[in-house]
């Protein structure tokens, strides 16, 4: 098996058992969503972008020092991070400075992760989630 990396993107969000929730209730569950809680709220995530770890360390190490860099090098230290709405110009910035020395490869990466950031930007509430899968776990 190999060593990889997944980023997903928030697909959608539903409310656990909306069914059964008295109308009270669902006032405090959408209260809770609205300040940024996921208090009986399912969040489904897809994957957007994977690749091999081996790959995913050449890719960055093309990109420059900094906190963008960090950001994402923290994948392979830690196994997993979200990126939200307050990385994406961060993020942005580094990857659309330092695309022109991707490979082709690497450039596909790029877009999807860009896309990604624009989504981001254009509805606050989608976030990404990177996870390090080791030997086919997570």
């Amino acid at each position: 098996m190999t060593d990889k990396v997944i980023f997903y993107q928030l697909g959608q969000k539903f409310l656990d058992r909306q069914e059964d929730m008295p109308a009270e209730a669902k006032q405090v569950v959408y209260y809770s969503l609205a300040i940024g809680h996921h208090i009986g709220v399912i969040d489904c995530l897809k994957p957007i972008l994977e690749c091999p770890s081996e790959a995913y360390a050449a890719w960055l190490d093309k990109m420059p020092e900094g906190d963008a860099r960090s950001k994402l090098v923290g994948l392979l230290k830690w196994g997993e991070i979200t990126i939200d709405r307050s990385h994406t110009g961060l993020l942005a910035g580094m990857l659309d400075a330092t695309r022109a020395g991707f490979d082709a490869l690497e450039a596909d990466w790029t877009a999807a992760l860009m896309q990604s950031l624009q989504s981001i930007e254009a509805e606050p509430a989608i976030y990404l989630i990177a996870k390090r899968r080791i030997g086919g776990r997570t």
